[in-house]
């Protein structure tokens, strides 16, 4: 039975809880097709440890696939992530009171890298069921986007697809709950060998 690793983040900035861990935690254990099934875990939201517990993760379970979520409040819809950038610029301190500004996240490492799962082909599919979703072109500079970039730079060379969902505090009341929305994301990133081609760009 193949692992689909599937992460989420313990509150911060006050909050009593978090959407993308409520939501992933609900989806541990569930069956993607044949032979293959979702471990969820729960990361910290601190640039000291966040890392080092995925690092753990990724050796312990040896995933074939590994996506990493987190909350992205102000947004209303599922913002699938294209790149991570190598900079740690925090907005408010982490969990731990730390506040990296303008620190790489991993030093000498390239200034970014893509998401190695099919993004477009996974918006397509939440838009088709009724869920706002999008192409998003930055995950921040806070713990999110360090969670994004060391995955990315751990599996560069694996040839394991991985890659990064913001999901919005509460999608709306019209919409599908946020657990069947992140089931089916991760659903079509597991069954899509090819991503589709079509415009996702963003003129600002």
């Amino acid at each position: 039975m193949q692992t689909v690793l599937l992460t989420g983040f313990e509150p911060f900035d006050n909050d009593l809880v978090n959407p993308s861990w409520e939501a992933a935690r609900q989806l541990d254990g569930v069956q993607l097709g044949e032979g293959a099934r979702i471990v969820a875990h729960c990361l910290p939201c601190a640039f000291a440890t966040a890392g080092e517990h995925l690092r753990r993760l990724i050796s312990e379970l040896n995933p074939a696939m590994v996506i990493a979520t987190g909350l992205a409040p102000g947004r209303s819809e599922m913002s699938i992530e294209r790149v991570a950038i190598n900079i740690n610029d925090a907005r408010i301190p982490d969990n731990l009171g730390q506040q990296p500004i303008d620190t790489p996240v991993v030093a000498g490492g390239p200034a970014a890298y893509f998401s190695t799962l099919p993004i477009k082909a996974m918006v397509k599919a939440l838009r088709d069921a009724g869920v706002a979703a999008a192409v998003s072109q930055t995950a921040g500079t806070f713990v999110c986007n360090q969670v994004f970039y060391l995955l990315q730079h751990r599996l560069v060379e694996a040839g394991v697809r991985s890659g990064f969902i913001h999901v919005p505090s509460a999608p709306p009341a019209d919409q599908p709950p946020l657990v069947e929305a992140l089931r089916l994301a991760v659903s079509t990133a597991w069954l899509t060998e090819t991503d589709v081609r079509e415009t996702g760009g963003q003129v600002s």
